[in-house]
């Protein structure tokens, strides 16, 4: 019998047709850190309720039942219902001038991380905005979720770009107008004043606020 959230989980892998954590992690890299379940399935560290989440996602059962035992493996919302969280570093706007070179060393592990659900692939950092000049969108104290693999250019859409000197800014990409990179504000705010080259650093995807 499963008695632990350890002997629940391993049996919902088992279940779910990966024999060992290192199919499944393969299998399901978005979702399953190899060094994490194998922690968890062995006892050496708690399965929290957001990892429990994303195993119930994984492996087609509910969080529920694999911390509580609560029901059956298979009651509840089944993988595809579930969200998926990331954990996205939370970095500097000085910092996110930087990225704006490919080869540039910037490393993201020293910042804290804000969670959001359900972000699609790609390779995301996290602003909070200062100040209104995108405030139709954004307002002040938002966070805003950037794609750093998306930057191909789409009227109307949001980037982090930057200029030759490294100072970065949030804008909405308007090609008709000069410069193309726009406010979008209900205050006076004019166009960023930007030097040389400008350089997309990534397309912003998701902006929070809390209320």
């Amino acid at each position: 019998m499963e008695n632990k959230p350890k002997d629940r989980l391993r049996k919902a892998r088992e279940d779910a047709g990966y024999p060992t954590p290192s199919e499944a992690a393969r299998a399901l890299p978005r979702l399953i850190n190899r060094n994490t379940l194998i922690s968890n399935e062995n006892g050496n560290r708690e399965v929290s309720r957001k990892a429990a989440e994303k195993y119930a996602k994984a492996f087609g059962v509910s969080a529920g039942w694999i911390l509580y035992g609560d029901g059956h493996a298979d009651d509840g919302p089944g993988a595809d219902d579930l969200p998926v969280f990331t954990d996205v570093p939370l970095i500097s706007w000085v910092s996110a001038g930087q990225l704006r070179d490919e080869d540039a060393v910037v490393d993201l592990s020293e910042f804290s991380t804000v969670t959001t659900a359900d972000l699609p692939t790609g390779d995301w950092i996290a602003l909070k905005v200062d100040g209104p000049s995108m405030n139709k969108i954004s307002p002040p104290d938002s966070i805003v979720f950037v794609n750093r693999r998306d930057k191909r250019l789409v009227a109307n859409a949001c980037y982090i770009i930057a200029d030759e000197t490294g100072a970065a800014t949030y804008k909405r990409y308007r090609p008709s107008e000069k410069p193309p990179f726009q406010p979008a504000s209900y205050d006076d705010v004019k166009p960023p004043k930007l030097e040389g080259a400008i350089t997309v650093v990534g397309r912003v995807r998701r902006s929070i606020i809390d209320m």
